[in-house]
C-alpha cells in the first residue's frame, strides 16, 4: 500500500505538463527536513491532516496517495517481530513468512548491566522490523518495577531510573539505525496492571521526576526517540493518552520532544482532551461503547471525523492540527520517506548470535554454596532436568509482546545438545503449570497436557533426582494471566503450582540441586538455605535452551546483575508495606497513592534495615572471584559547573576469566529534603582473566549529586558533603570516599 501511494504520486508528476514538471520542495533532498515538511503540510487540505493523525488499520495509518506519502506501519516489540495479522482484526493473516527472532526480555538486558548489549539487541531488532517494512517498533519499555506483581515487568528494565535510562538509550540508537523509530512505553507511570484503565495515580512531584521520568527523558534528550507511547492510566484526573501535564507541559515543552506521541490501543478516552492535550497519533480505539471495539471504525476514531465536524463547525482551530500532522510527517521523513536507510536482514545467523549472547549475559548466579557451578562434566555420568519450565516454550503468550517464532530452544533441549553423549539426561515433569501454548492464534506447537495426580508427579521426580549426580530444576512462572502476562497481575509472591514444595523435596533428596527460576519478576524462595546453587534465567527467547548451558557448564561466565531488588517477603517491598497498592479489580476510577514517593526498591530497603533483601539490587555472582582496591577522587572538592573522578581497581583473584559490574553509588551526607541512602550514578562491566587487575573510573558531575526541589520545581544541587560509594551489589559496598559541592561564590 505504501508503494502504491508513491507511485501514484509520481505518476501525478509524470503526467503534468512539461512546463508543469518542478520537483515540489518536500521531495528535493537538498531542502532542510523541516523546510520539506512545511511544504508538504500546506499542500494538505484539512481532511488529509486528519486522516494522517488516526489509524486506518489495527497497526496502520495513512498516507496521502495524491501528494506521494506512504502509510506508516507499527509492529508490537519490544522483545521481537509480532506475527502479522489481518487488517481489520486480531485473528492471525495465515502468512507463513512472518516468523522472527525472539530476543530476551528486556528485563534480561537490564541484568546484562552492559550497553553495548543494548545496542546490539536494537540494532539486530531493527534490522528485523526493517526488513518486514515495519516503521515504529511499540517499544521498548521503561516502566519502574514498583511491585513485584505487576504482571508486565518483565517487559521493562528493573527498580532504578539512571539503570533505565543508560540502557534504553542505546538500545532505540541501535533500532533507529535502521530507519525505524522506536516508540518508547508506557508514558508515564504505568506501574501495575490490574486497574490499568482506570488507575489514577498519585505521586509527588519528586517521585514523578526522580523516579519515574528519568529513563523516559533521557530516551528523548540522548537517545532521540522518534514516538513516545501514553499510558493507560491517569495522572491528575486526565488519561496519559492526552494528558497536559506529561504531555504538554513535559514531554513537548520542557523536554522538546519533537516526534509522535501515539497512544496505546484503547488509551483514547475523549476528543477534547486528545485535541488539546498531546496526542499526535491514534491507534486501537475502542469505540461506540463495543467492549471488544467496532470492525471498520477507524473513521470513528476521536481523531477523525469527530474532530474534522468540530473542526468545520467552528468549535475548535486548527493550529493543533497543523502541530500533529507535522509530527506525523516529521516520523514519515524519518523513516517511510528516508531513501537512505538499509534494507534490514531477517532470521539471520548474526541475530540468533545475538540474542544468544544478550541472555548469556543477563543470566544471574544468585546463589552458589560450596561451589556446586558451574557443572564438571568430566565428573559426572547423570543429569536429572526436573520441571515443567524446562520443556515449556516462553516466547508465546504474555500479552502484546507475544511471538512466532522460526524456532525456540528449551532448556532440556540446550542441555542435551551441550552434553551431547557423554553424560546421560533424563526428565522428569515435577509438575503441570499452563499447558495451553497459545495466544492470538499462535500456538507453539506443543502437546503438555498431562493428567497424573501432583503426588505422581512429584514422586517420581524425587525418584529421579536420587538416581542422578546433579539436579536442575527449571521452574519459576510462565507468560500465562496471572503470571507474567499483560493485563493481569499476580495474586502474591509464591511460586505457582506447588513448586515450593516440590523443591524442598528435591534438596532432601539430592544434595547437588540447582533451582533455575525461569520468570520476569522476583518470587519467594522459602527453600533458599536448603538449595547449594539459584539462577535467575529470565524469558530468553530463541536461544533460551543454549545460552543457559553455556552458563550451567561453565563455557560462559555468568556476569548478570539484579535489575530490582529480590524482596524476602511482599511486605518487605515499600507499595504493600505502605498498602499503596490494590490487586483487586474494580470500576470506576481508582486512586492509587504512591506513598512511598522515592523510596522505591533499594532505596526503600536501604531506609528500612530490618527488612534484609532475600537478593539484592545488583547482585550476581561470578565463577571466580574479584577484589576491589580502595576507590579515590582526584579532587577533594568540586564547584557547581565542575567534576570529580572517582577510580577504584579491580582484580580477578580467582582461576577463571571473568567480568564483574562496578556500581557506583552516591551519598548525600545532609540535604534539606529527605533522600536516600544511596542512589546508583554510575557502573562499568569489565572483562578480567584470572590475575588480571583494571582500573575503572567514574566521572561525578552536579547531575548525580542533584535531586528534585518540589518547591522549586527545578533540579538542586546543595552544597556539602558527598560519599561516593563503590560497589558489586546495593549491599555489598567495597569502599568510599568522600568529597564537597562547593558553592560559586
Amino acid at each position: 500500500m505504501r508503494l502504491h501511494a508513491l507511485f501514484i504520486g509520481l505518476a501525478w508528476l509524470a503526467a503534468a505538463p512539461a512546463e508543469a514538471q518542478v520537483t515540489p520542495a518536500y521531495l528535493d533532498e537538498t531542502i532542510p527536513v523541516e523546510e520539506r515538511i512545511e511544504d508538504v503540510l500546506n499542500r494538505m487540505t484539512t481532511e488529509e491532516k486528519v486522516a494522517i493523525i488516526h489509524a486506518q488499520s489495527k497497526f496502520s495509518s495513512a498516507g496521502v496517495p495524491r501528494l506521494g506519502l506512504p502509510e506508516i506501519w507499527t509492529t508490537d516489540g519490544p522483545h521481537g517481530i509480532r506475527p502479522e495479522v489481518f487488517w481489520d482484526q486480531w485473528d492471525q493473516a495465515g502468512w507463513t513468512n512472518d516468523s522472527c527472532v525472539a530476543f530476551p526480555a528486556l528485563t534480561c538486558l537490564a541484568a546484562t548491566w552492559n550497553p553495548e548489549m543494548a545496542r546490539l539487541y536494537g540494532k539486530s531488532i531493527g534490522e528485523e522490523a526493517r526488513y518486514r517494512k515495519k516503521d515504529v517498533i511499540l517499544g521498548p519499555g521503561v516502566n519502574i518495577y514498583r511491585t513485584p506483581l505487576n504482571g508486565r515487568n518483565f517487559e521493562y528494565m528493573g527498580e532504578d531510573p539512571y539503570l533505565a535510562a543508560r540502557m534504553v538509550v542505546p538500545y532505540i540508537r541501535g533500532v533507529q539505525e535502521n530507519g525505524v523509530a522506536t516508540c518508547v512505553k508506557h508514558f508515564a507511570l504505568n506501574n501495575h496492571e490490574v486497574n490499568r484503565h482506570n488507575t489514577n495515580v498519585v505521586v509527588d512531584d519528586r517521585a514523578l521526576y526522580e523516579i519515574y521520568l528519568p529513563a523516559f527523558k533521557a530516551a528523548v534528550q540522548e537517545g532521540g526517540t522518534w514516538a513516545i507511547m501514553g499510558a493507560y492510566n491517569l495522572y491528575k484526573g486526565q488519561h496519559a493518552c492526552h494528558n497536559k501535564y506529561l504531555l504538554n507541559d513535559i514531554l513537548k515543552k520542557e523536554w522538546g520532544f519533537d516526534g509522535v506521541v501515539i497512544s496505546d490501543w484503547g488509551g483514547t478516552h475523549h476528543t477534547m482532551e486528545a485535541i488539546q492535550n498531546g496526542l499526535d497519533l491514534e491507534f486501537g480505539t475502542w469505540t461506540n461503547g463495543l467492549a471488544g471495539g467496532a470492525k471498520k471504525a477507524y473513521d470513528n476514531y476521536h481523531l477523525a471525523l469527530p474532530y474534522l465536524r468540530l473542526i468545520r463547525e467552528g468549535k475548535v482551530g486548527t493550529d493543533e492540527l497543523n502541530d500533529k500532522a507535522r509530527r506525523v510527517l516529521r516520523l514519515m521523513f524519518r523513516t517511510t520517506l528516508n531513501p537512505h536507510r538499509p534494507l534490514g536482514s531477517m532470521l539471520s545467523e548474526a541475530h540468533y548470535d545475538a540474542a544468544r549472547r544478550i541472555a548469556e549475559e543477563g543470566i544471574v548466579l544468585l546463589q552458589n554454596k560450596g561451589g556446586l557451578l558451574p557443572i564438571d562434566l568430566s565428573r559426572v555420568k547423570k543429569i536429572a532436568v526436573i520441571g515443567e519450565n524446562a520443556i515449556k516454550m516462553m516466547t508465546v503468550g504474555g500479552g502484546s509482546s507475544s511471538l512466532k517464532v522460526q524456532h525456540e530452544c528449551t532448556p532440556l533441549d540446550g542441555i542435551r545438545r551441550r552434553v551431547a553423549d557423554s553424560v546421560e539426561v533424563v526428565f522428569a515433569r515435577g509438575y503441570v503449570g499452563d499447558v495451553s501454548g497459545e495466544y492470538n492464534g499462535v500456538t507453539t506447537g506443543q502437546d503438555l497436557r498431562d493428567d497424573r495426580t501432583p503426588d505422581v508427579l512429584r514422586d517420581e521426580a524425587v525418584r529421579t533426582a536420587t538416581q542422578a549426580d546433579y539436579v536442575i530444576f527449571f521452574g519459576g512462572l510462565n507468560k500465562s494471566a496471572g503470571q507474567d502476562c499483560e493485563d493481569a497481575d499476580r495474586a502474591g509472591l509464591s511460586l505457582p503450582y506447588g513448586q515450593d514444595s516440590l523443591i524442598a523435596a528435591l534438596a532432601k533428596a539430592n544434595k547437588n540441586l540447582i533451582v533455575v527460576n525461569v520468570s520476569g519478576n522476583a518470587v519467594a524462595m522459602p527453600w533458599a538455605d536448603d538449595v547449594p546453587a539459584i539462577m535467575q534465567v529470565w524469558f530468553l527467547g530463541s536461544e533460551a535452551g543454549n545460552a543457559i548451558a553455556a552458563v550451567l557448564t561453565g563455557d560462559v561466565p555468568p556476569s548478570g546483575k539484579l535489575p530490582f531488588t529480590f524482596p524476602a517477603k511482599l511486605e518487605d517491598v515499600a507499595a504493600h508495606s505502605l498498602n499503596a497498592y490494590t490487586g483487586e479489580r474494580k470500576r470506576g476510577i481508582v486512586d492509587i497513592e504512591y506513598k512511598e514517593s522515592i523510596f522505591v526498591g533499594y532505596r526503600w530497603a536501604d531506609k528500612h534495615t530490618d527488612k534484609e533483601p532475600l537478593f539484592p539490587f545488583g547482585h550476581g555472582l561470578s565463577y571466580t572471584t574479584f577484589d576491589y582496591g580502595k576507590p579515590r577522587v582526584d579532587a577533594k572538592s568540586m564547584f557547581p559547573d565542575g567534576k570529580v573522578t572517582v577510580s577504584v581497581r579491580v582484580k580477578n583473584t580467582g582461576k577463571r576469566t571473568g567480568q564483574e559490574t562496578v556500581q557506583l553509588y552516591v551519598s548525600d551526607k545532609k540535604a534539606s529534603l529527605p533522600r536516600p541512602v544511596k542512589e546508583l550514578k554510575g557502573f562499568q562491566k569489565v572483562t578480567l582473566a584470572p590475575g588480571e587487575e583494571k582500573e575503572v573510573s567514574f566521572i561525578v558531575t552536579r547531575e548525580a549529586l542533584s535531586f528534585f526541589d518540589d518547591r522549586k520545581h527545578a533540579w538542586v544541587a546543595e552544597p556539602g558533603t558527598f560519599e561516593a560509594l563503590i560497589g558489586a551489589s546495593a549491599t555489598d559496598i567495597r569502599g568510599r570516599v568522600a568529597f564537597t559541592l562547593k558553592t560559586d561564590d
